[in-house]
């Protein structure tokens, strides 16, 4: 498994993140599972192996220079072990994807390309994400380094395999596997008294929709009465965020939680707001509003991701009519009209709480992770 940035963050800090939850179930099916991670700045590897299967490699090399680093430790791996498969996730500028392919004109173990969601697509957040969903950059990748690949898993069953397809990579080289994993022993209603209007979960960055969701915030200071919003979640726009909230007078309102400790604390926090709101210019997924869903939570999220799965008569199949989420705009007038029209309608509210619970039940982790799994076996055979 070659996996970004972000889980090797989290195996290298020993959190137990989205990856490692993932691991947990997955590592039941395989005789052993090896993970080549990038280089993790200002962390120490704590965990080099896990589950008794599975063992982790860190790369020493500056980024770029992964793909050399990621061909010389696979070519040690498959001297040893004589892997069968090669899952990659990858993304623009295509670390993973180089080295894959260098790896297999090597040693012809075949391969598969995981794109969990399109940096840029379908809004770009900064002038680097307009760059990374280039269709013309996408199509010189394919070309050169990734048409060598078994297959292509998407995580959505619309977004990105539109994307992808325009980028001119063969429909029949895609296939839908579900990322979103979802612990429905953990993420459940709680009958918790609400306290907050809206909840956010997610990482203070710039592609979140973190702006839009403070702007939205100092409108409906003015339309709701002691309106409450929660903010869950640490990053670069951390600083930024206490700033609104002192110039702009949200004291009363905005409360910046930090990053949650746990899943447990999450659960909590959702089953005390009202609604969710997720304002992302481009996602995979994303995970939080599965787990807002799980937590009999309405969702208020701008078109990225599963979104587009979810919602209306030209929902993906296995969601039809399901109208599971409110769509919003990459606008703040629009979120803070949509929430508080939201806020203000009870049996709308009830409505998408119900057709949540639906949706995120056929989420359940095991047999997601199960059919991950035997998907990949699949392919392979």
């Amino acid at each position: 498994m070659i996996t970004g940035l972000g889980s090797a963050v989290d195996l290298a800090s020993g959190k137990k993140g989205a990856f490692y939850n993932t691991l947990e179930e997955f590592h039941k099916y395989w005789n052993r599972v090896d993970i080549i991670c990038p280089r993790v700045k200002r962390e120490k590897l704590k965990v080099k192996s896990l589950f008794g299967n599975v063992f982790i490699h860190v790369s020493p090399w500056p980024l770029v220079f992964h793909p050399f680093w990621f061909l010389k430790k696979g070519l040690e791996i498959y001297k040893e072990q004589k892997f069968d498969l090669m899952t990659v996730q990858d993304f623009p500028p295509f670390y993973n994807g180089i080295g894959a392919r260098l790896l297999w004109s090597r040693i012809k173990v075949p391969y598969i390309l995981e794109f969990h969601h399109i940096s840029g697509y379908p809004k770009a957040a900064n002038f680097k994400e307009k760059i990374y969903a280039n269709e013309f950059i996408w199509k010189l990748y394919w070309n050169i380094f990734g048409s060598k690949a078994k297959a292509v898993r998407v995580v959505n069953q619309k977004q990105t395999l539109g994307f992808l397809e325009k980028a001119g990579i063969p429909k029949e080289k895609i296939v839908y596997i579900p990322s979103m994993y979802i612990d429905l022993d953990t993420f459940k209603p709680l009958g918790l008294p609400k306290e907050y209007d809206i909840i956010f979960v997610g990482r203070l960055e710039p592609n979140k929709g973190v702006n839009l969701l403070m702007e939205a915030a100092g409108k409906l200071k003015s339309q709701i009465i002691n309106f409450k919003m929660l903010v869950v979640g640490d990053g670069k726009l951390k600083t930024d965020c206490k700033l609104k909230v002192e110039n702009w007078k949200l004291q009363n309102n905005v409360l910046l939680w930090g990053r949650a400790k746990d899943s447990e604390e999450i659960v909590e926090l959702m089953n005390k707001s009202k609604i969710l709101v997720m304002p992302s210019y481009n996602e995979g997924g994303p995970r939080v509003v599965l787990e807002a869903m799980a937590c009999g939570v309405p969702v208020l999220a701008t078109n990225v991701g599963l979104m587009p799965d979810f919602v209306g008569h030209n929902s993906a199949p296995g969601f039809a009519d399901k109208n599971a989420v409110k769509i919003i705009d990459w606008d703040s007038e629009d979120i803070a009209k949509k929430a508080r029209e939201l806020l203000e309608n009870e049996s709308e509210i009830n409505r998408l709480s119900r057709a949540g619970l639906e949706v995120a039940r056929q989420f359940e982790k095991k047999e997601m992770i199960k059919n991950y799994a035997d998907t990949l076996k699949r392919l392979l055979n």
